[in-house]
């Protein structure tokens, strides 16, 4: 029992939970009071002693009695609804309505209602709308406003867009493609090419990591820990496809000098992509290919130029803002000065300052260059897109939308207010990280997410929808509860955190049948109870994988038993290729990196990984999927048979890693690692794409997935 139970309440307020069930079962775990208190304060409130948590609770207390309306209202389309106008209900009042829709109509009301009445609102059509509410009540005058979320219940079925088929897809991170084409990176060149691939497989769609902006130098390279959500990597630009390219010759001459050559061909035998010398390689072409551009369109009277001036002012001063936070990064980069804004000099610590301004008017050109390369991603991956559909791919892209932003990044540079400086989101201690993890992410202030925060999450689900069927969210439990670890503690001193799970979901819902595309969640690790039912009401599809799919004796569980509701794959990105899992390689890499710390740990690991192959083997037999025999298969004969076994699950979707239909041992990461003992994130596949397409393993690997291909066209 908590000592200090102002302290709890406050923050049992603030959504930080009491306890938790640990994931491999047991007593539930309390969270505690030093916990709490760093937790409390990092989201704003003062709890250094009773008083103190008192004054807090009654001053939050205060502040919900003062305001008029609630600051979100959920509603559903064509319905009409209610309004709750919380200091109307002590006598009668009258009132004024105004609903300013998202198409700029605006909708407006008044009358005279009892007292604890609520006030009528006309059905709406989707959208995040604005109500504002004037009460006149004797001599007092009240005034209010808030948003309407009015969205659908349900993410864009699976059905919807497949029918009763069940389908399959390729997922694969984008960097790790190699082709005769690419400049030592995969890009969205190559993506094209692997769509053409999957299209004649029968697939229904192409996975890739996520596409957020990065810094590309380590160690800021995990997909997962951008610079910013909101915008994607020049990385993955292909210079080649830029239409400056067939008709400047800069950028073809700078690239066929010699040096540049060698260079290339190092870059396209390497085994890991080496981000500073592929940037190094790629930012004077596409420099070139800008400075064509700007001859050729910056008038505005071409209709690529229309279409350039079209993309800016879409994207409006948020889009200045990020080009601008990516030179000034890049200028205090090439200086040799601290690349995280925090460090900066005072004076450069918001979009909003007058040196910031000063900085954007003398570096304009330098602005307007990640203006141009965030123009011609959105191009490209619209052409991907679009072949894809060319393709006969039903889904076509399924893109990735991670948890977080890195602190020193965009995102909390532009929107500060809605970011906790005091925590880092991560996972509580369990059967894979006996301490927990600390990501390293600042994690968003559930409160603010009723607020500005809206817009924010709003903008973040259209750029991740943005030319996709079907978008992942990584780690979706963080829709209702986040593990917080307070700043400068370890993560198993972290507590779970709330967060407005409904709100969010109707967002979610909104946004994805704007996009017409499926939602999968990924929902491994510690789930809380009730988390898959609510995600199934809401039409997210759950996430299945194979090695983590048994039964309570460790045996892997029959393919009629998964998920009618989810998307299966024999592993994911913070796991072992399947023939890295086979092999073994990932223990070795643990002994290595020194999650494992000893040699007798290794011995243990792969006596239990042994008895794994073994408990594979006889499901895959049990199915008919194998033949019984003393001796164990090739990795073809068993990845094909893993494949088939998956085909034949119930659930509408599998995907199927590039990388295990391809044999890749090394995986993409080695979660907890540092990049000193382990280079995550920098793998690149063995086979080129035109070779990939052609060798036979890799069709022989998919031959088991010939039940679910899609009907040729």
């Amino acid at each position: 029992m908590s000592r200090r139970p102002a302290l709890r309440a406050l923050a049992d307020r603030l959504g930080i939970v009491a306890g938790y069930e640990p994931a491999g079962g047991g007593a539930t775990r309390p969270t505690s009071d030093a916990t709490r208190e760093r937790l409390v304060t990092a989201l704003g409130h003062d709890a250094s002693s009773e008083a103190n948590a008192r004054r807090s609770l009654a001053a939050l207390r205060e502040a919900e009695r003062a305001r008029t309306l609630p600051p979100v209202c959920l509603g559903r389309p064509g319905r009409p609804g209610r309004l709750p106008v919380r200091r109307a209900s002590g006598q009668a009042f009258a009132w004024e309505l105004a609903v300013a829709q998202e198409d700029g109509a605006v909708r407006e009301r008044s009358g005279r209602a009892p007292r604890g009445a609520t006030l009528p609102l006309p059905p709406l059509p989707p959208g995040m709308h604005r109500a504002r509410v004037r009460v006149r009540s004797g001599n007092d005058t009240l005034e209010g406003d808030t948003t309407l979320v009015v969205a659908p219940t349900r993410c864009t079925p699976v059905a919807e867009r497949l029918g009763r088929r069940r389908a399959f897809g390729l997922w694969t991170h984008l960097y790790t493609l190699r082709s005769e084409h690419s400049l030592g990176v995969g890009d969205l060149g190559d993506l094209a090419r692997l769509v053409r691939f999957a299209g004649r497989l029968g697939a229904s769609f192409v996975g890739l990591n996520p596409l957020h902006a990065l810094r590309n130098r380590p160690p800021h390279v995990s997909p997962y820990s951008p610079l910013s959500r909101l915008f994607r990597n020049a990385l993955y630009l292909d210079p080649t496809a830029v239409p400056e390219w067939k008709s400047d010759p800069q950028a073809r001459e700078r690239l066929a000098r010699a040096g540049s050559r060698r260079v290339l061909e190092a870059l396209r035998r390497a085994e890991r992509v080496d981000y500073a010398r592929v940037t190094a390689l790629r930012r004077p072409l596409l420099e070139a290919l800008f400075r064509a551009f700007r001859h050729r369109h910056a008038g505005g009277d071409t209709a690529r130029g229309r279409a350039f001036a079209a993309f800016r002012s879409r994207h409006g001063g948020l889009l200045e803002r990020f080009a601008t936070f990516c030179a000034l990064d890049e200028w205090h980069a090439e200086r040799g000065l601290p690349s995280d804004w925090r460090r900066w000099r005072r004076g450069l610590h918001s979009p909003d300052a007058p040196a910031v301004q000063e900085f954007a008017r003398a570096h304009a050109e330098r602005v307007e260059l990640h203006v141009f390369l965030q123009f011609e991603l959105e191009r490209q991956l619209a052409t991907a897109a679009g072949r894809a559909a060319r393709a006969g791919l039903a889904l076509g892209l399924y893109q990735d939308l991670a948890l977080g932003s890195d602190a020193t990044g965009f995102d909390t540079w532009a929107f500060p207010e809605l970011f906790v400086a005091g925590a880092r989101v991560g996972a509580p201690p369990d059967l894979y990280a006996a301490a927990g993890q600390d990501w390293g992410l600042p994690p968003l202030h559930p409160e603010r997410l009723s607020g500005p925060g809206l817009a924010y999450w709003a903008r973040l689900l259209r750029a991740g929808f943005g030319h996709a069927g079907l978008l992942r969210i990584d780690h979706v439990m963080g829709l209702f509860r986040q593990w917080w670890v307070p700043l400068g503690r370890p993560a198993s001193e972290g507590a779970y955190v709330r967060f407005p799970a409904e709100l969010l979901l109707a967002v979610l819902a909104l946004e994805s049948r704007r996009a017409r595309a499926v939602v999968v969640g990924e929902d491994l690790g510690t789930v809380p109870r009730g988390l898959p039912a609510r995600l199934a009401r809401a039409g997210v599809l759950s996430s299945r994988v194979l090695l983590f799919e048994r039964d309570r004796r460790g045996g892997f569980r029959p393919s009629a038993r998964y998920s009618r509701r989810a998307l299966v794959t024999a592993n994911t990105h913070d796991l072992p290729t399947l023939a890295g899992w086979w092999s073994g390689r990932d223990l070795e890499l643990r002994r290595v990196s020194g999650a494992l710390t000893s040699d007798r740990a290794l011995a243990a690991a792969r006596s239990e990984r042994a008895r794994e192959r073994r408990a594979l083997l006889r499901r895959l037999v049990a199915e008919g999927l194998l033949a019984a025999k003393e001796s164990e298969p090739a990795f073809p004969e068993l990845s094909a048979a893993v494949h088939a076994f998956l085909a034949r699950t119930p659930a509408p979707l599998v995907g199927v890693a590039l990388d295990d239909l391809a044999g890749e041992v090394e995986p993409l990461n080695l979660p907890g690692v540092s990049a000193e003992l382990h280079p995550s994130w920098t793998r690149r596949m063995r086979l080129p794409l035109e070779r990939l397409v052609r060798d036979a393993g890799v069709r022989r690997a998919a031959r088991g997935l010939s039940g679910r291909r899609a009907p040729r066209r």
